[in-house]
């Protein structure tokens, strides 16, 4: 029995490696809500308008209901919502971003995208502030992956173009004291299912005012003390999302670490 045992967790071992299974049930593309998580993006254009609003940033050039389209899965049937909206197009970030209308502090969060063209680009923006990058074909520290000239872009773990691509994140929101930042925003990640950030402090808000909330605080360097929603950002570019759920914390020590 324990010869039968040992073979089936090496087979099962073996499986695992070849299709790069998650360390974790309930991370990669495809994970279901976890107990206590809300869904916030179906694909649908129902929760789109329910959820979701513009962030009428300085750039902000769009108007309500919101530009972006619903359009087919290319994979597994069904919808996703892509991000176009006319006054994006080329490149023009800020001036169709869609954020929650709910704001949140610390969370876990699961987000899918599918990029079918090279070079598309988006970027999944964390309380409206730090962005994880959504760039095909940039493997550097404003790439893939990346939290946005934080760190290295995993570029290994992206599944390329015309697939689906999930994160799962683990965020805590900066502290205070008197009204000055006494600990870093901390983000632990993983991507396609391989973990690729832990503990991840995050500095300041890159990208000027036009990127999001105290973009345009002294540098991007004055962040302060107000949640903010989970923001998708416009490029004018071809990019689509589907199940996106977020869990809401309470984070009380500085660890964003996932626990397997």
């Amino acid at each position: 029995m324990r010869i039968l045992f040992v073979a089936f967790v090496s087979v099962a071992l073996s499986l695992c490696n070849l299709t790069n299974c998650s360390a974790i049930a309930d991370v990669g593309v495809g994970a279901k809500p976890i107990d206590g998580a809300e869904m916030i993006l179906d694909g649908s254009r129902k929760m789109l308008d329910e959820k979701w609003t513009y962030w009428e940033g300085p750039r902000f050039s769009s108007s309500l209901p919101i530009k972006w389209k619903v359009v087919d899965d290319p994979v597994d049937g069904g919808t996703a919502i892509m991000t176009d909206d006319p006054v994006a197009q080329g490149g023009k970030y800020g001036t169709a971003d869609i954020v929650t209308k709910k704001k949140y502090k610390d969370f876990r969060l699961h987000v899918e995208f599918l990029i079918p063209n090279k070079g598309g680009n988006s970027g999944v923006y964390l309380q409206n502030r730090y962005e994880i990058q959504v760039l095909d074909g940039d493997k550097t520290k404003h790439g893939m992956g990346a939290v946005i000239n934080e760190t290295e872009s995993p570029y290994h773990a992206y599944n390329g173009l015309g697939k689906w691509n999930a994160y799962d994140i683990n965020f805590r929101a900066a502290r205070f004291a008197d009204g000055k930042r006494t600990e870093k925003a901390l983000v632990s990640m993983y991507f396609n299912g391989k973990k690729v950030h832990v503990n991840q402090p995050i500095t300041q808000v890159w990208g000027g005012p036009n990127s999001g909330i105290d973009g345009g605080n002294d540098g991007g360097r004055g962040i302060t003390d107000r949640p903010g929603g989970l923001k998708l950002q416009c490029e004018g570019h071809d990019v689509r999302y589907r199940n996106i759920w977020i869990k809401e914390l309470d984070l009380a020590k500085p660890d964003t670490d996932f626990n397997e």
